[in-house]
């Protein structure tokens, strides 16, 4: 009985961080990232998971021209600091929902630290995309290789720890299978 109210509290938790998550992630994709690649007719800096070049970064910038940049920085910026953190929570309230459910602990605290560095290099790709477009015409080389890793980074934290929440799933899902055949 004590694994149940910490179960549907992670339940209920996961549902209103993800919710809230996916109602920012779509106002942003359909929203000020649609408007920034319409404006400047180049994918925005936060939909490259591969990263980008100094010349690109550079086009990218000069393509949004002034309102273009204060666009960038006073819409999609502010939504981009609420965002990350939603994610990680909701991934963490799901680890811990797993974690409540007899899932390996390994595997659930590996997960939240994933969920926690996704964040943190969200928030510096973030404060990198805010440096380049503040100094730019002359952004540094470095400050545009810092973002771009960041943005690697970004991806590929956060994909992992989503792909060991989906295992988890599976896992949670297989033995309870078995425990009912």
């Amino acid at each position: 009985m004590n694994m149940t109210i910490p179960t549907k509290q992670y339940g209920r938790q996961a549902a209103l961080f993800g919710l809230a998550a996916a109602g920012i992630y779509l106002l942003m994709i359909f929203g000020t990232l649609a408007h920034i690649e319409t404006v400047s007719g180049l994918r925005p800096f936060d939909m490259r998971p591969g990263g980008y070049s100094a010349e690109l970064a550079d086009s990218l910038i000069d393509a949004l021209e002034s309102s273009g940049r204060w666009y960038y920085l006073t819409r999609q910026i502010p939504l981009d600091l609420v965002y990350p953190s939603l994610m990680a929570l909701t991934l963490i309230s799901l680890f811990k929902w797993l974690g409540s459910r007899d899932v390996s602990q390994k595997p659930v605290r590996i997960g939240t630290w994933f969920s926690i560095a996704a964040a943190i290099a969200d928030y510096l790709e973030n404060a990198g995309i805010c440096v380049m477009i503040l100094s730019w015409p002359e952004i540094s080389a470095n400050t545009v290789l810092a973002a771009s890793v960041a943005s690697i980074l970004k991806s590929g934290l956060t994909t992992t720890a989503v792909l060991i929440v989906l295992l988890g799933v599976g896992s949670w899902a297989c033995k309870r299978k078995r425990a009912y055949a």
